[in-house]
């Protein structure tokens, strides 16, 4: 299975479907699904189905990874990990760094005077983050809940903006923040995806609709945190 149209194609024989049958299930012609057997699953479908044969994205795309999100077979015995494994955030203490916050003044990013977050020193070497090029800031939407919440506080590596699959990245559109996890396709194509899929379609940028929309990777995602609106009960 060389290509995501094989791999499609597997799955189909997986659940017993035709492909008659799968193109009336996802409202097109049998021919596009003929396409898609030969020349690989369009990116802007991925997300959906991977969805609903319960795949992961990337090994749809490329065969890479696991096959499921979470295997019920396996082949030897479970290595034993904690219930709550350590994160960078968690296992580290130590000298503190304050990440400065900063928003959207026009458009251009400008600090705010004494509004900072604390994270350990030793947490950001454990990611490979430079403290110079941390930065804070609130998420601006509710597109990727229930994963980050809105008004969350992100902090955000400026010095990584090569697009890693699936990653989460901060990014300005027209002067906008947005928030978005990334894929990339042919020719530079940049894939914007949510994690609320029901509510928020995939979205698709060109290299010139990406400088003619002033769309660019501010930095990577890597932590966020957010304060409960109020008590339960």
């Amino acid at each position: 299975m060389n290509t995501s149209g094989d791999r499609l194609k597997a799955l189909l024989h997986e659940c017993g479907l035709t492909p008659s049958d799968f193109a009336a299930q996802r409202s097109v012609t049998p021919q596009h699904v003929n396409n898609w057997f030969k020349r690989g699953v369009p990116l802007a479908r991925l997300d959906e189905l991977a969805d609903l044969f319960c795949v992961h994205r990337r090994w749809l795309r490329s065969g890479e990874g696991p096959k499921h999100p979470n295997p019920i077979l396996r082949t030897c015995r479970p290595r034993h990990t904690p219930a709550n494994p350590p994160t960078p955030l968690s296992v580290h203490h130590g000298r503190l760094v304050k990440v400065p916050y900063y928003e959207l003044d026009n458009g251009l990013l400008s600090t705010v005077a004494g509004k900072h977050l604390r994270l350990p020193a030793k947490a950001l070497k454990v990611l490979r983050v430079r403290a110079c090029n941390a930065i804070c800031m609130t998420m601006p939407a509710s597109n990727m809940l229930p994963l980050i919440p809105l008004e969350a506080m992100l902090v955000i590596d400026r010095g990584m903006t090569q697009v890693i699959e699936g990653e989460t990245y901060a990014l300005l559109h027209n002067g906008m923040l947005r928030v978005n996890n990334l894929s990339l396709g042919q020719h530079g194509t940049l894939y914007l995806h949510s994690h609320d899929r029901r509510n928020y379609a995939v979205e698709r940028y060109t290299p010139a609709q990406l400088q003619a929309q002033s769309l660019e990777v501010l930095g990577w995602v890597f932590h966020w945190s957010h304060f409960r609106q109020q008590r339960p009960g």
